[in-house]
């Protein structure tokens, strides 16, 4: 049965290259296996005749060249260089409240709580006062102010972290026909995971006690950035 489906006669769906992909035979167990080719000796010994000769002497199984290159031929430069873990800004520390620059919820401020393996920061709005989730920032598009909530001993559970925020894979089979005429339909909500749910409320408990320890700090998260007429990032201090 063939994977792409005729839209029209001779009109594939998916093109050869999907289809390639689509199948995934790339990935599947190689079944014509060479054998292991047997390790060829560095020096193979030869009798030699002759009582002053030794007897025996070992030859190279590979012969040397005979000319050597004109030019010196370029070695590729190792690189002993190896991924280590980002470097987290001095400003940023546990309880920050950082001004988003970029992404769905620019201009907003949000708390950081920590820094995952991959380098991202972990924010929140939290959500009950600001609207903004549990999110992953690049620390590139933050940034800090001078503004921060004592969070004292309270630590994010260890379970949120890079693969907590990773999307499911949803495998459907769907005919052609109701795929081509399902363009520009509006597709049904998926309904928000109630463990993540669960899991915002907690964090938002702490965060929200530590608010209303300071006066009008619910306002000031609430509110989002911005600059006015006269206004200058570099002048301005956060």
């Amino acid at each position: 049965m063939a994977r792409s489906k005729e839209l029209v006669p001779g009109v594939g769906r998916l093109s050869r290259s999907q289809v390639f992909a689509k199948r995934g035979l790339f990935k599947g167990p190689k079944k014509s296996e060479k054998p292991a080719a047997e390790p060829t000796p560095e020096y193979v010994e030869k009798t030699v005749n002759g009582e002053k000769n030794g007897g025996k002497r070992l030859v190279p199984t590979q012969k040397a060249p005979r000319f050597y290159p004109a030019e010196d031929v370029r070695q590729p430069k190792k690189s002993r260089k190896s991924p280590k873990p980002t470097a987290l800004r001095s400003t940023i520390t546990p309880g920050t409240v950082l001004i988003l620059l970029a992404g769905r919820y620019r201009g907003k401020r949000v708390v950081f709580l920590k820094q995952l393996e991959s380098g991202l920061l972990l924010v929140t709005g939290p959500y009950k006062v600001n609207g903004v989730p549990l999110r992953r920032v690049n620390q590139a598009y933050v940034i800090a102010t001078s503004t921060k909530l004592e969070l004292g001993d309270y630590k994010v559970d260890e379970k949120i972290n890079d693969a907590y925020f990773a999307k499911e894979k949803t495998k459907g089979s769907q005919s052609a026909e109701a795929e081509f005429f399902e363009d520009g339909k509006p597709k049904a909500k998926e309904a928000f995971p109630e463990s993540k749910a669960a899991d915002q409320k907690s964090v938002d408990k702490a965060i929200v006690e530590a608010v209303k320890k300071t006066e009008h700090l619910a306002k000031y998260l609430s509110s989002s950035f911005g600059l006015s007429k006269g206004q200058y990032p570099h002048e301005l201090k956060f």
